[in-house]
C-alpha cells in the first residue's frame, strides 16, 4: 500500500490491512507464520522550515500490527516462535530537505527520530518490514538456560551429551605453556 503526499493533501488516510507470509520480505533468518495485521492513520503535517520559510510535508504514521514469527535460536539454532506486537508514531520527511552544504551536521535527538521518503510518498511495507524488524531482540534464545551447540560436533547439546574431548586450552597460548613448563623444570 502506497502512503501518497497528494493524497494526504486532500484528507487523512485511515487503514487497515493484513499480510499475508512471505507478502513482506522479512530477510531469511525470519519467518511469518500468520498474516501480519496492521491498523492506523497517516496525516500530512506542514510545516514552515529554515530562514525562508519553506513549507516541507512531512507524513506522520501512527498505528499498529501483530504477527506471530519463526526465528532461530542464537544458540541452538532451534526454532522459536513469538508472537509480536507492537505500536509506532512515525514521522517521515521529504529526502534533501534537512541537507544543507556543511560537511558535517550535528544531529539533536528529535531529528534522530525522522525517517525520510524520496519520490512522493511510503510504502506502508517498508514501514512495517523495520517495525518488525525492531521489534525483536538482538539475539533471541528459546529458553535462558539453552546450552547450545557443541563447538566441535555440533550436538544439540539441550537433547544430548556429547562424546567430544573438551579442549581446556586455547592454542594460541601453547608456546607460552612450553614455557613455564621448561621454568617449573
Amino acid at each position: 500500500m502506497f502512503i501518497d503526499v497528494h493524497e494526504l493533501e486532500l484528507h487523512p488516510l485511515d487503514f487497515r490491512e493484513d499480510f499475508r507470509p512471505n507478502a513482506i520480505d522479512l530477510g531469511a533468518e525470519l519467518r511469518q507464520l500468520t498474516d501480519l495485521s496492521t491498523s492506523g492513520r497517516a496525516d500530512l503535517l506542514e510545516e514552515r522550515h529554515g530562514t525562508r520559510g519553506a513549507v516541507i510535508k512531512d507524513i506522520r504514521i501512527v498505528g499498529s500490527f501483530s504477527a506471530k514469527l519463526e526465528i532461530s535460536c542464537a544458540r541452538c539454532l532451534e526454532p522459536v516462535v513469538r508472537d509480536v506486537n507492537r505500536s509506532f508514531d512515525l514521522l517521515y520527511r521529504p529526502q534533501g530537505v534537512d541537507a544543507s552544504g556543511a560537511e558535517e551536521l550535528s544531529v539533536t535527538q528529535a531529528e534522530a527520530e525522522i525517517g525520510y521518503y524520496s519520490g512522493d510518498g511510503v510504502m506502508l511495507e517498508d514501514v512495517l518490514r523495520e517495525q518488525v524488524l525492531l521489534a525483536l531482540p538482538i539475539k533471541t534464545v528459546c529458553d535462558d538456560t539453552c546450552r547450545g551447540l557443541c563447538p566441535h560436533c555440533g550436538l544439540n547439546l539441550n537433547t544430548g551429551t556429547c562424546s567430544c574431548k573438551e579442549e581446556r586450552s586455547d592454542p594460541r597460548w601453547e608456546s607460552l605453556k612450553e614455557l613455564r613448563d621448561k621454568l617449573q623444570s
